[in-house]
């Protein structure tokens, strides 16, 4: 079955959540963007994979002022799989605040769940700093 407009608005909507979330802070509210046992792959960046929103949480709370200041995501791109779930490709750029620049690649698998769509696993792959 194919993904309906609302569908592709919705899961535009996720991905592109996730920056504000996390630049403002609002941690608390990761249930909002991931499932509770969702996979964080980090591996390319040298960081491991993290399992579960609390780890997320946990993860972004100790990185600290570490982490970009801003995160910008740009060029989704959304394939269904099935009318549950779909797989989305997407461009990360980070800025640091001492104002260098990296780039990352996003490839998410997003589930539909009661309470809408919801990231169950990232894989995030390094790009380059600029």
């Amino acid at each position: 079955m194919a993904l309906s407009e609302q569908d592709r608005i919705d899961i535009n909507d996720l991905i592109n959540l996730h920056g504000h979330f996390v630049d403002a802070g609002r941690l608390d509210q990761a249930g909002e963007l991931f499932t509770p046992d969702v996979t964080y792959d980090m591996e390319d960046l040298g960081h491991g994979s993290l399992h579960g929103v609390t780890a997320l949480r946990e993860a972004a709370i100790a990185l600290g002022g570490a982490g970009p200041v801003g995160h910008h995501v740009t060029n989704i791109v959304i394939t269904g799989i099935d009318d549950r779930s779909a797989r989305v490709r997407s461009k990360g750029i980070g800025v640091q605040a001492d104002g260098t620049v990296a780039s990352v690649v996003y490839d998410d698998i997003v589930i539909r769940r009661s309470d809408g769509w919801r990231i169950s696993r990232r894989k995030v792959s390094a790009g380059h700093a600029v």
